[in-house]
C-alpha cells in the first residue's frame, strides 16, 4: 500500500444557491451549465525513519496526481459529479520491500553506481547485499494509484435541503477500496444556519506483499537452504555465517485481508453577520480488520539480529554510509483490528475588507491506539485585484505517540502489537504555503466549448520534528461550458 507520510487531496464540487426570486414562475437552477475541473499536485519527501525498513532508512519519495472533476446539471435540481484521478509515485522505501541486490555491484552514494568492486568482505557467499539507506530497483518502487468517484445530488425547491449519494472505487497493487455513502445538508433561518449530516463506508481488501526474507521464509516453510535463500550466507551480529534466523515464534501470514471503516459526520454553520461566519463539525469513525500493513518491518529488542550482505559493514548498520548489509526483519507491524476515531473542529471565517480576509481552522482529534492531536491553521486572502487573490497559510500540528509504537529495535517480541511507522509516533510539523488564484467571472479564455472560469496555484512546505521535509505544488483549472 502506497506509503505517503503527506499526500494533498483535491476536490471540487460546484452546487450554487441562488436568491429566489419569483419562485412561482421561474426556479433557477443548482447549477447553470457543466462544469470541469482539472487538477494536478506534485509532491516530494525526503526522511530518514521510513517504516518498511523498520523505522530507519531512506523515505526519498516522489508522487504526482492529475485529477478531473465533471459537474454536470442533470436538470433544475439535480446535479451528477464524476471525480476521477490516479497517483502515480516512487518510493524508495516501498521499493525495499526486497533490498536484495544479487548483482554483486557494490554501492556507493549514487542509487545507480557502476563500480564493479565485487569485494564485499565477510562471508558473503552470492554477492547479495542491501541497506535500507539504498533503493532497491525492485516491482514495489512504483505504483499507480486511481481513484474514480461517482456523485448525485438533488436539491429541493426552496434549495434549502440538499441530499447526495455516492460510490467511489480506488485501487492499487497491494489494495482495492470500494466505497459508498451519502448526506443530508438543510438550510435554516433565511440560509443563515446549515445543519449537515453524512456517511460513508469503505469496503477495502488486502492483496498483500510481504518483506522477502519472511515471504520466502513462509515459502520453504522455514528451510533456510531452499528457495530465495539458497546459497545466501546469513550473519550474525558478529558477522559470522548462522543458519539460527527465525522470524518470530508463531509468524504467520495474514489471513483477514478485509479493512472496513465506517463514518458518521456532522456539522453545523452559522453566519454570524454580514463580516463573520463559523462551523463546528466532528466525527465517528469505526474501523474493523486488518489495520497494519504486512509491507512494514519490525526490529525487536530482546531478539538476536541476524543480516545479509557486508559484514564489515554490521556495526554501522543505522549509519546512511552503510549501502550493502541488510537486516533481517523479525515480523511485520502488527495492530489491533479495530479502531475508533473522533476528531472535533472549528472554522472561522472573518471578512475585514475588500482587500483582506481571515481563515482559520482548529482540529482536536483522539482515538483509542493513544494518539491525541491538534491541528490549527490561518490562511489570509489577500484581494490584489478583480481577478487575482493571493493566499499566504500557515498550519501547525502535533500529535502523540500510539500506545504500540516503538522506534527501531526498541519493540519487544513479548508484545501483542507493535509498530515502527513514525506516522504513529510522537511528532510535530510546521507548513508555510502560499498561493495565487486568478478569477474570470466572465470567461474571456476559451478551450473549444469551455470558457476559462479560474486558476488556482499553490506551494506548500512542510516539515516534521523528525526530520520528515515536503514539498508539495498543487494547481487547479476550472473550466464552464458555454
Amino acid at each position: 500500500m502506497k506509503k505517503l507520510t503527506y499526500l494533498p487531496v483535491l476536490f471540487f464540487v460546484a452546487i450554487g444557491f441562488a436568491q429566489e426570486t419569483n419562485q412561482t414562475a421561474y426556479k433557477k437552477r443548482v447549477l447553470e451549465t457543466a462544469e470541469v475541473d482539472f487538477l494536478t499536485s506534485y509532491y516530494t519527501q525526503q526522511g530518514d525513519n521510513a517504516s518498511v525498513t523498520g523505522g530507519i532508512g531512506t523515505e526519498k519519495l516522489s508522487d504526482f496526481t492529475p485529477t478531473i472533476v465533471i459537474s454536470i446539471p442533470l436538470n433544475a435540481d439535480d446535479v451528477l459529479t464524476i471525480d476521477a484521478g490516479i497517483s502515480t509515485y516512487t518510493s524508495a522505501s516501498s521499493s525495499n520491500l526486497n533490498p536484495f541486490d544479487i548483482s554483486g555491484a557494490s554501492r556507493g552514494g549514487d542509487d545507480d553506481d557502476d563500480d564493479d568492486d565485487d569485494d564485499h568482505g565477510g562471508n558473503n557467499a552470492g554477492n547479495v547485499i542491501g541497506s535500507p539507506w539504498v533503493a532497491s530497483s525492485g516491482a514495489s518502487r512504483q505504483d499507480t494509484w486511481g481513484n474514480l468517484n461517482i456523485d448525485y445530488s438533488h436539491s429541493s425547491d426552496d434549495r434549502n435541503t440538499v441530499w447526495n449519494a455516492d460510490v467511489s472505487l480506488a485501487t492499487e497493487y497491494d489494495y482495492f477500496s470500494l466505497g459508498f455513502g451519502g448526506g443530508l445538508v438543510k438550510q435554516f433561518n433565511e440560509k443563515n444556519t446549515t445543519l449537515g449530516i453524512s456517511t460513508k463506508i469503505y469496503l477495502d481488501q488486502w492483496m498483500p506483499k510481504y518483506p522477502t526474507e519472511l515471504d520466502s521464509y513462509v515459502e520453504v516453510n522455514g528451510n533456510l537452504n531452499q528457495g530465495f535463500f539458497e546459497g545466501i550466507t546469513i550473519l550474525d551480529q558478529n558477522g559470522d555465517a548462522s543458519t539460527n534466523w527465525r522470524p518470530v515464534s508463531g509468524f504467520g501470514l495474514i489471513d483477514n485481508k478485509s479493512r472496513n471503516s465506517y463514518s458518521l459526520s456532522f456539522s453545523f454553520s452559522q453566519i454570524l453577520n454580514k463580516n463573520s461566519q463559523f462551523s463546528l463539525f466532528f466525527d465517528l469513525v469505526q474501523q474493523k480488520g486488518w489495520l497494519a500493513n504486512p509491507m512494514q518491518r519490525v526490529y525487536f529488542a530482546d531478539v538476536n539480529n541476524y543480516y545479509i550482505g557486508n559484514a564489515e559493514s554490521i556495526d554501522n548498520y543505522t549509519s546512511l554510509s552503510n549501502r550493502d548489509v541488510f537486516q533481517l526483519a523479525d515480523d511485520i507491524e502488527r495492530l489491533p483490528n479495530t479502531r475508533f476515531k473522533v476528531p472535533i473542529g472549528i472554522r472561522f471565517h472573518y471578512y475585514l475588507n475588500e482587500i483582506l480576509s481571515l481563515r482559520t481552522y482548529y482540529r482536536y482529534y483522539f482515538d483509542d491506539w493513544g494518539i491525541r492531536s491538534n491541528t490549527a491553521s490561518v490562511e489570509l486572502p489577500i484581494k490584489v485585484s478583480q481577478k487575482f487573490t493571493l493566499y499566504p497559510s500557515y498550519r501547525y500540528y502535533n500529535q502523540t505517540a500510539a500506545d504500540y509504537f516503538a522506534p527501531f529495535e526498541e519493540n519487544l517480541s513479548t508484545s501483542a502489537y507493535y509498530t515502527s511507522d513514525y506516522d504513529l509516533s510522537e511528532f510535530s510539523a510546521n507548513q508555510f504555503g502560499f498561493g495565487i488564484s486568478y478569477t474570470d467571472i466572465f470567461s474571456n479564455a476559451h478551450v473549444w466549448k469551455f470558457g476559462l472560469k479560474s486558476i488556482d496555484l499553490k506551494y506548500n512546505n512542510y516539515k516534521r520534528n523528525s526530520g520528515l521535509k515536503a514539498n508539495i505544488i498543487s494547481a487547479g483549472f476550472k473550466f464552464v461550458m458555454e
